[in-house]
């Protein structure tokens, strides 16, 4: 590690908390330079929801390289573009009955949160936000400004406006009418608070520590959004692409955003792609108005449409909801089982983790894990949360080694004897 403390910036940060030389990775493992073997529960943050090296993306991705296949193409019409939007409008747009134009802006996930803010404003002529306590949007100035870490905030360096900040779902208590208080302030000519272009949320708050809004309160968002006029972004970076069950994170919710965030895992194998969905009426710009140089990622195009091919066979989702069954009731178990870690479960699908209320716990599970072979990260302001992000495809055996890993790494935090395994 002694080359990349001299050469890399002090910037660098999964490194820290993955003090290793990674050298290879194939589905839900990866081995490091002396060979040692570790399950993965972070999955690249949730850009490697199939896994790492999917077969068959990596099969199609060669032969397209092989074939001498378009790389670089800005926003050039290109066959891999092509049969990319053709399959995400056959198989996932038109069985849920979602209209959306589709458009590329650069490959990250906060370039897709810059687009939808800009189109929004642009939309509407109006320039304020509404966005929610712990959101995290990406590292960019617009996308900063919606976001509530103060840390990340404050590294902007300049003061971030035009947005209000409301609470989240149950951010008080679970008493605590968040909607309420936030229709108040649109009612109230005296509350300070202008009518907003949109609304930008995530429907399970990642960075923010795993925080899963009601489907209730994701449903009177779309209500009040509708009343004022106010057009509602949906986050679905992270949440999306099947991590919490579903294609999209808001499916269950039955509602219908006015635009949709998708990057991370939309690319199949972690290559660099993003989509902002947007209501057909409301696509009004000029060309060339937003752009990138790289939002024409070909070889994203082969992996994504790829990756798409999942979703053609209900057994998928099927699997990853009975995954989710099996992991929410491990975690609950591990509340039960270890009441010294004062913890309680969150989360959806396979976006889920441990809440502990006792200080730097969270983090030392996620330390202890990693020496023992299982990579996981903490999320919440003060990382509080340690969080299981397992690829979806992740087969049982692994799923459940990764299991007895964690409560191992709990074990020995709050002291206890290791368990004997069968």
């Amino acid at each position: 590690m002694k080359l990349f403390e001299e050469l890399e910036s002090e910037v660098r940060s999964y490194c820290r908390s993955f003090p290793t030389v990674f050298t290879k990775a194939v589905g839900a493992k990866m081995w490091d330079e002396d060979n040692k073997e570790y399950i993965d529960f972070f999955s690249g943050a949730g850009a490697l929801n199939y896994g790492h090296n999917d077969p068959k993306m990596k099969s199609k991705l060669v032969d397209y390289i092989l074939a001498d296949g378009i790389t670089h193409s800005l926003d050039k019409a290109t066959t891999a573009k092509g049969e990319f939007l053709t399959a995400f409008n056959e198989t996932i747009l038109k069985p849920r009955n979602l209209n959306y134009k589709v458009m590329f802006p650069g490959p990250t996930g906060t370039n897709t949160v810059e687009s939808a803010l800009k189109l929004a404003r642009k939309v509407t002529g109006r320039p304020d936000i509404i966005s929610f306590t712990n959101g995290f949007h990406g590292m960019t100035i617009g996308s900063l400004s919606v976001t509530g870490n103060s840390f990340k905030r404050k590294g902007a360096g300049i003061p971030l406006h035009n947005v209000v900040t409301m609470p989240y779902d149950s951010f008080v208590s679970d008493k605590l009418d968040t909607l309420e208080y936030l229709e108040r302030f649109l009612e109230d000519r005296g509350s300070g608070v202008a009518i907003p272009a949109a609304m930008i949320l995530e429907t399970v708050q990642g960075e923010g520590g795993i925080n899963a809004a009601s489907y209730e309160w994701l449903q009177r968002i779309e209500k009040i959004c509708k009343r004022w006029g106010i057009l509602s972004i949906v986050d679905d970076v992270q949440a999306g692409i099947g991590r919490t069950g579903t294609f999209f994170s808001f499916e269950k919710a039955g509602i219908t955003p006015d635009i949709v965030c998708l990057s991370k895992s939309i690319g199949g194998m972690g290559l660099p792609l993003a989509l902002t969905l947007i209501r057909p009426d409301l696509d009004i710009w000029a060309p060339g108005e937003h752009n990138g140089t790289f939002r024409g990622n070909n070889h994203a195009f082969i992996t994504a449409t790829a990756a798409l091919s999942y979703w053609e066979d209900p057994k998928f989702e099927q699997s990853i909801a009975e995954k989710s069954k099996k992991t929410k009731a491990y975690l609950e178990k591990i509340v039960q089982d270890y009441p010294e870690i004062k913890g309680h479960f969150r989360g959806r699908g396979l976006m889920v983790g441990i809440c502990s209320e006792v200080e730097g716990l969270a983090s030392k599970v996620a330390a202890e894990a990693f020496k023992r072979g299982l990579i996981m990260e903490t999320s919440g302001p003060d990382d509080e949360v340690f969080k299981l992000f397992p690829a979806l495809t992740i087969d049982n055996e692994t799923l459940e080694k990764g299991f007895n890993i964690l409560e191992q790494s709990v074990r020995a935090v709050i002291g206890k004897k290791e368990l004997v395994t069968p």
